[in-house]
C-alpha cells in the first residue's frame, strides 16, 4: 500500500511534495532516490511528541520487504519504528540512518582495505539498490582473497527477512568454506 505522495504525514512531519518523495517503482538505481528526500525533510528539530508517520513506515516496509507485508508484520514494524524513532532524538537517529544509507558512509572508499573473503547477497527485487549497484560494490573488494556476489531471485532489500533460507544457506556455506 503506497501513501498519497503529497499528503501531510503526521503532526510536525514535513510534507513531501510529489517531486521530492521517492519513486518506489523498481528498479531504483541507488538508495539516494529513497533517502535524499528523507534527509532533507528531517533536517529541522521536532518536539518530543513527534513520531514517524504511517506513510513513512509503509514506504519503508514496501522498499524493504516488497508489496506483500502481512498485517501482523505491518503492525509490528509500525510500532517498532514509531517507538525507536520518537521525538527529536529519534528524528536525529532516523536522519543519520538515511544519510548513511544514501552516502554508503564512505564504504566504497574503504573496501580496498578488506583482505578477508566476502560473501555479498543481493535480491533481484530490491527497490533501494539494484543488482548493478551490488556488482559495483563487490568489485571494489580488490584485495579480498575471494569476493563473490550471490543474486537471489525475488529477494527484497531486507533480504534476510524475505529469503531467510537462501541467506542462511549462503552464510553456512561461506562459514564452512572459510573456517
Amino acid at each position: 500500500m503506497r501513501a498519497a505522495r503529497s499528503k501531510a504525514l503526521a503532526p510536525n512531519w514535513p510534507t513531501f511534495a510529489p517531486p521530492q518523495w521517492p519513486n518506489f517503482t523498481p528498479p531504483l538505481t541507488n538508495g539516494s532516490e529513497f533517502n535524499s528526500p528523507l534527509v532533507d525533510a528531517l533536517a529541522n528539530p521536532v518536539d518530543e511528541s513527534w513520531e514517524p508517520a504511517d506513510e513513512f513506515c509503509d514506504a519503508l516496509l514496501a522498499a524493504g520487504f516488497g508489496p506483500d507485508v502481512s498485517e501482523d508484520e505491518r503492525t509490528f514494524w509500525h510500532k517498532t519504528l514509531k517507538e525507536n524513532y520518537a521525538g527529536d532524538d529519534g528524528r536525529k537517529r532516523l536522519r543519520m540512518c538515511a544519510i548513511n544509507l544514501r552516502d554508503r558512509d564512505g564504504l566504497y572508499g574503504r573496501l580496498d582495505y578488506v583482505r578477508c573473503p566476502v560473501a555479498w547477497a543481493h535480491g533481484t527485487a530490491d527497490q533501494v539498490y539494484s543488482v548493478k549497484n551490488a556488482e559495483l560494490g563487490v568489485s571494489k573488494f580488490t584485495k579480498s582473497e575471494d569476493a563473490k556476489l550471490t543474486v537471489i531471485e525475488g529477494g527484497q532489500h531486507f533480504l534476510s527477512a524475505t529469503h531467510p533460507e537462501e541467506v542462511n544457506e549462503l552464510a553456512r556455506s561461506f562459514i564452512k568454506k572459510w573456517s
